[in-house]
Formats: C-alpha cells, sequence, structure tokens
C-alpha cells in the first residue's frame, strides 16, 4: 500500500485570499499530495488582533478552497478550547491517519519565526516543513542569501509574486475600496453580505 502524502494549511484565513489559494494549488501539485488539510486558526494567541468569529473564517475557507480536488477545511483547532498549537494539529491528523508523510505549508515570515515555535523539534520529525517561496525571477534579486536564523530543514514550496495579505483586504473593505482582484468572488461577496470588516462606529 502506497503511503498517504497529506498536506497541512494553517492560517487565520481572515480572509483567505488569491495568494492563499495559489498557495494550496501549488502544495498539492508540487508535492503531489493526496489529500490537503486547510486548518483555520482557532484561538490564536499570537495575533495582536480579536479574529473574525469561527463560522465566518470556517465557511470563507470552504468558499475560496472549496473547488480544488483532495482538500478539506478541517475544523479541529476551532473546535479546540484554549491557545491552538500546530504540534497538538499533528498528533491529532497522525491518529486519524496512521503512517501517512506529512507535510507542513508555511508562510515565508512563518518560516524566519521556526524556532520559536512550540515542540518545534517534533513538528519537524513528523513533517516535512515546507516554506513558501516566491518567484523572484521578475525582481531584482538580493546580492546575498538570506540565511535561516535556525536549523531546522525545510523545503521550498514555489509560488507565483502575489503580494496580497489579508491586512490588506481588511484595510480595503473598511475603506470602501474593491477587493474582486485579491480575493476569490465568493468570499468578496460573503464579506460584503455579512457586513465583515467594516470600521467601528
Amino acid at each position: 500500500m502506497t503511503q498517504q502524502r497529506i498536506g497541512i494549511l494553517g492560517g487565520a484565513f481572515d480572509p483567505p485570499h488569491n495568494a492563499h489559494v495559489a498557495m494550496a494549488e501549488a502544495a498539492l501539485v508540487q508535492f503531489q499530495l493526496d489529500h490537503l488539510h486547510i486548518v483555520p486558526t482557532g484561538d490564536a494567541w499570537h495575533k495582536p488582533r480579536a479574529l473574525s468569529s469561527a463560522t465566518h473564517r470556517a465557511q470563507m475557507a470552504r468558499l475560496a478552497f472549496g473547488h480544488l480536488a483532495g482538500v478539506t477545511i478541517n475544523e479541529v483547532e476551532l473546535q479546540r478550547q484554549g491557545p491552538s498549537y500546530t504540534i497538538d494539529t499533528l498528533r491529532s491528523l497522525d491518529l486519524q491517519f496512521p503512517g501517512a508523510q506529512f507535510f507542513l505549508f508555511v508562510g515565508e515570515d512563518q518560516g524566519k519565526a521556526l524556532a520559536t515555535w512550540r515542540e518545534i523539534k517534533e513538528i519537524a520529525e513528523r513533517a516535512i516543513i515546507c516554506v513558501a517561496e516566491r518567484d523572484m525571477s521578475d525582481a531584482i534579486k538580493p546580492p546575498v542569501s538570506v540565511v535561516p536564523s535556525h536549523n531546522i530543514p525545510t523545503q521550498a514550496l514555489k509560488l507565483p509574486q502575489l503580494p496580497h495579505s489579508a491586512t490588506e483586504v481588511r484595510a480595503r473593505v473598511a475603506q470602501g475600496q474593491p477587493i474582486d482582484a485579491l480575493v476569490p468572488k465568493t468570499v468578496a461577496l460573503y464579506i460584503q453580505r455579512h457586513h465583515l470588516y467594516q470600521p467601528s462606529r
């Protein structure tokens, strides 16, 4: 029996945007995944702001990623009480899929901060950590390669240049500016319908 290849892509997804979708698509193809679990963050203890409700974020994730074959929106962290840690999610999936090869996908910023993650050594033992790298072929490349500030083994997930961020999306919504080029159409409609990210009155 062939070993299952299971990817994990976590995030606040508040909201999910086109760069998130591109990351999921690239992960499925480049690492030949059998399944990819999209895991919305639960109690994001490391975030300086309160997240939108779990219900809204899970539904937006379903709208953004639902068209991709092999993708599951996994609400394990949303259902967990207290602070949410990646290692707990990995242990949970390991019980569900014994013997699987896990791939954990993280963004560039998270990749640089891996040394600060809880139980990072065990995470690295349980999963191959894949750090997103945007394609710099059209940009000016730095003269010196950046050396990560940790010795945790990682692999690269190659991504196109998509400089979108959830912060930018929220700011544009608050200012009444269009976001159609930044998020999937279904997500834009959901945000509009539920009046998300409006400035406090």
